[in-house]
């Protein structure tokens, strides 16, 4: 599938507004956290999950998906919500729990929400899975167009969740794609010591559905196999299982030391690192750098704007800790 100049640069200013998103956010997660760390402290409380590294995930899925296509995402979703095209002022509102949030700064970044555009998150492992059947079912019962796509990770693939979405997404011919990104580590547990197929891939056969893999976290490669799976769901196929070989550059969560990397590994992922490979790759293709350089000092400034705008929005009232609850 043929890659357009216009998407080559939107895939590549999409990734450096998420990395540039996500220095920012780290250097502010971690005010009032030194020298001794405590989560609980700072302007951003909790845990903080960090995609730089996956961002190539994000960009060769979401350039195929519009407003009317659902997306469900994991715990490490801002690569996939920047992509998807969540307000990243109000998305770093809601990280930094103010009122002017996705969600009025009840769910934080492991849940964040923007019905304009379809997206939403969970940090419980392999949650999204089932939402998005429900929403492909939906447009499918009432012939509307639009796919549902769910994010999860290598290790969500041992939960019932996925067996059961899966299954169901085949038995309903559901236009819903499945895409596992595999950075390797579930939290701190190798992806070998845990599942017992090398390629999840694989597993899309057991449920007659076609599987896809995708190496080196090539956002080009990812595109070209996401798009073949989304035009299918588009023509009432039904679904694909993707698994993408990605990683993360930062540890499971801020604080993580990280100490169970085989010793090497993070500085030879460093070097592989996909926003000044996937710049080299626009360059050779012809595009100038002057015309990259304006795509990331415009990803600079709407983060400037992003994180000015949370800073200084207000907290809200403690009264409205009581709206949008089950009694």
């Amino acid at each position: 599938m043929a890659v357009t100049k216009e998407t080559k640069l939107w895939m590549y200013k999409t990734m450096v507004l998420s990395r540039r998103f996500e220095e920012v956010i780290e250097k502010i997660y971690l005010e009032g956290k030194t020298p001794a760390f405590n989560m609980a402290n700072g302007p951003i409380p909790g845990e903080m999950h960090l995609s730089n590294g996956q961002e190539p995930v994000a960009v060769g899925v979401c350039a195929h998906l519009n407003s009317e296509d659902v997306v469900t995402a994991t715990h490490r979703p801002h690569h996939q919500a920047i992509a998807k095209g969540v307000d990243l002022k109000r998305m770093a509102a809601e990280i930094f729990g103010k009122s002017t949030g996705l969600s009025g700064g009840r769910g934080g970044h492991m849940h964040l929400f923007d019905a304009d555009v379809n997206f939403g998150c969970s940090g419980i492992i392999a949650q999204g899975m089932g939402p998005a059947c429900g929403a492909a079912l939906s447009r499918k019962m009432q012939n509307k167009p639009g796919v549902g796509v769910s994010f999860i990770g290598e290790g969500a693939v041992n939960q019932g969740n996925f067996h059961e979405s899966l299954n169901l997404a085949s038995l309903w011919c559901l236009p819903v794609i499945f895409v596992v990104e595999d950075n390797a580590w579930g939290i701190s547990v190798a992806k070998e010591d845990s599942t017992v197929v090398a390629r999840n891939d694989v597993r899309a056969a057991a449920y007659d559905m076609p599987g896809y893999f995708v190496e080196n976290n090539d956002p080009l490669a990812i595109y070209e196999v996401a798009g073949e799976a989304i035009v299918r769901a588009r023509e009432g196929k039904g679904p694909s299982l993707i698994e993408i070989e990605t990683y993360r550059l930062a540890g499971h969560f801020m604080g993580d030391a990280e100490a169970y990397r085989p010793e090497g590994e993070k500085a030879a992922l460093e070097a592989r690192d996909p926003l000044p490979a996937f710049r080299r790759v626009l360059e050779s293709d012809g595009v100038k750098g002057e015309i990259l350089d304006n795509l990331e000092e415009s990803a600079a400034t709407e983060v400037a704007d992003a994180i000015e705008f949370a800073r200084s929005s207000d907290f809200a009232a403690p009264e409205e800790a009581l709206k949008h609850v089950f009694a």
